[in-house]
């Protein structure tokens, strides 16, 4: 069974909140020299603060998770949040950034298979078409690089935390919400890095942070955490995790346009061809979809009812 087709409206959400994540690249550079988990600790319970002040404005209702809510949001915050930053970190010593990206890129493929199913229905035809071309454009854009065994299974394992970044927000996004399932991930992802900071970096490592990388950790924190989560998952439940995945297409072009904007430099034509690309997979994936012909209920006049029952019997008879 196919998604029924979104409408553009439903989509902006998710594509700012990609654009958000691809701004990430340049401005997570800064943090190179940083504490890992520190860094990323104070990223996280400052988004949870931003978080439930922005949802106390807006009216969102928040509640505690219950049963086997915990399960899918510990979850997501041990793999989107934790070990998704540690596979970036730790697979860049083994291999060129390009190559955990381009890994990263064929996440649209995982969430248009897995993530129809985690919503009880079948994948759909268009998704599963365009998200090979996605993934193509992103391997474009992203470029290849020099890599070793290691270097692939960290790739691997980053892929993985992306996708599940989705898919174990689908069975919990009923009842949490986008607001909700954003501020309970960031909190628990806040706690488990600060536990990890605290024991593997020591209680005092925020203070070796210097001004530039408090503000891009302010930068992370608000625009790419508090900001972009809540927007994705706005996207993700009101489209579904498949058709929402194309858009992760995203970000690798706005990593390359704020690259260019930040003076990194001017793409080259690979990348450019990658964006063409990459576009094209998105026309075809989120175009609207016709609406399919129904019939129409068939009914008997009225006068005709009655006779009904003596034509089942001259059936059975017959």
């Amino acid at each position: 069974m196919d998604t029924p087709s979104a409408s553009f409206v439903q989509l902006v959400p998710g594509m700012v909140g990609m654009v958000l994540v691809g701004s990430s690249v340049t401005v997570s550079h800064t943090l190179v020299d940083a504490p890992l988990f520190t860094s990323q600790a104070v990223r996280y319970v400052a988004a949870t603060a931003i978080l439930m002040v922005i949802a106390r404005l807006a009216g969102a209702r928040l509640v505690w998770p219950r049963g086997r809510e915990w399960l899918w949001l510990t979850g997501l915050a041990v793999t989107g949040l934790v070990l998704f930053n540690v596979a970036v970190v730790r697979g860049v010593a083994h291999a060129e950034p390009a190559v955990i990206a381009v890994a990263v890129a064929c996440v649209p493929l995982v969430l248009g298979v897995v993530g129809p199913l985690l919503e009880r229905r079948g994948p759909s035809r268009q998704v599963l078409l365009a998200a090979p071309v996605v993934m193509a454009g992103a391997v474009l854009v992203e470029g290849t690089g020099r890599t070793d065994a290691v270097g692939v299974a960290w790739a691997g394992l980053a892929l993985g935390c992306e996708a599940a970044f989705t898919l174990l927000a689908v069975p919990v996004l009923g009842r949490h919400g986008p607001w909700g399932v954003s501020v309970h991930a960031t909190w628990l992802g806040g706690v488990l890095l600060a536990v990890l900071g605290a024991t593997g970096e020591g209680p005092s490592a925020a203070r070796e942070l210097t001004t530039a990388q408090w503000a891009a950790v302010g930068y992370l924190a608000l625009m790419v955490t508090a900001v972009a989560f809540v927007l994705w998952y706005s996207t993700v439940r009101s489209v579904g995790a498949g058709r929402a995945g194309l858009l992760t297409g995203i970000a690798p072009l706005a990593a390359a346009v704020v690259g260019t904007v930040s003076g990194a430099g001017v793409p080259g034509p690979s990348v450019w061809l990658g964006i063409v690309v990459v576009i094209a997979g998105l026309v075809v994936g989120l175009r609207p979809q016709p609406a399919k012909w129904r019939s129409a209920p068939v009914t008997c006049p009225p006068d005709d009812r009655s006779r009904l029952p003596h034509l089942r019997r001259a059936l059975r008879r017959g």
